[in-house]
């Protein structure tokens, strides 16, 4: 059965056990980042991370816009700047806002990136943090931040970007801040896969139902396996982790059950021990 929690600015829902789509929920504004989204998305990832349930977390855009970066027109929030003053102010709201990356990043569960829109800036910045990231076909990106007088280093995405596409694409992108489709992004392997707009939740839905079939200790430490060895300086430091790993989730309760499913050919019933 399908459950739902509304907020003014996001969308929680369980389409299949296990699964959270979580949706950006400003259609009228291109789901911009104002005070009231940002602090509401910190409060459902927290919950979510603290969720043994939620195993695969699907973030996604209402309307026609994944994200479209941050609200020029007003962000929201003039007590902080009141209280703090313009520039610790200032700084407090954008740490804030990067907090989102980082809190994507650092969730226990795998974040599939449904980009169902265009994706500018912040919104592009989510989709990075993300694990696995699909779109719909004639997607727009940006790093959009140059473009409005900014730095395009922001919110995490020069650290992030280079390691998906490579350095040089990544300088490419920022130094320009040109607009790219979804199909150059496929190119440069921002984005695992490309699919009509109608389908892309359902794809987005299955690709969590393989990651399902996965032990959830064995999800999770591979999730932070795989962005640990992207800041490891050594080959031997990777493998003393995976060796850990491996230990770990060897002698997990899941891990016998893991095996003798795929033997019977059968779906696994994990106990997250």
């Amino acid at each position: 059965m399908e459950r739902s929690k509304m907020s003014t600015t996001v969308e929680v829902t369980e389409p299949v056990a296990g699964v959270r789509v979580l949706r950006l929920n400003r259609p009228d504004r291109m789901n911009t980042l104002n005070a009231e989204l940002v602090d509401t998305l910190h409060a459902r990832l927290a919950e979510i991370a603290r969720d043994r349930d939620c195993r695969v977390v699907v973030l996604t855009g209402a309307g026609r816009a994944f994200c479209a970066g941050l609200d020029l027109e007003g962000y929201g929030d003039p007590e902080r700047i009141e209280t703090m003053g313009f520039t610790l102010g200032t700084l407090d709201r954008q740490r804030l806002i990067a907090g989102l990356v980082e809190r994507l990043h650092t969730l226990p569960q795998p974040v599939i990136a449904a980009v169902n829109g265009p994706a500018a800036g912040g919104g592009l910045a989510l989709v990075c943090a993300s694990d696995i990231r699909i779109a719909a076909t004639g997607t727009a990106f940006a790093v959009g931040f140059i473009r409005a007088g900014y730095s395009a280093c922001d919110i995490g995405l020069s650290w992030l970007l280079p390691r998906i596409v490579g350095a040089g694409p990544a300088h490419e992108l920022m130094l320009t801040g040109r607009r790219f489709d979804a199909e150059e992004a496929h190119r440069m392997q921002l984005l695992t896969q490309v699919v009509p707009e109608p389908e892309l939740l359902a794809t987005a839905l299955a690709k969590a139902g393989e990651i399902l079939r996965n032990p959830p200790a064995s999800v999770e430490l591979t999730k932070q396996g795989m962005w640990l060895a992207l800041e490891m300086p050594s080959l031997r430091a990777a493998i003393e982790l995976e060796n850990r790993q491996q230990v770990l989730t060897a002698l997990t309760e899941d891990q016998p059950e893991a095996m003798r499913a795929f033997l019977d050919k059968r779906d696994p019933d994990y106990r997250y021990r």
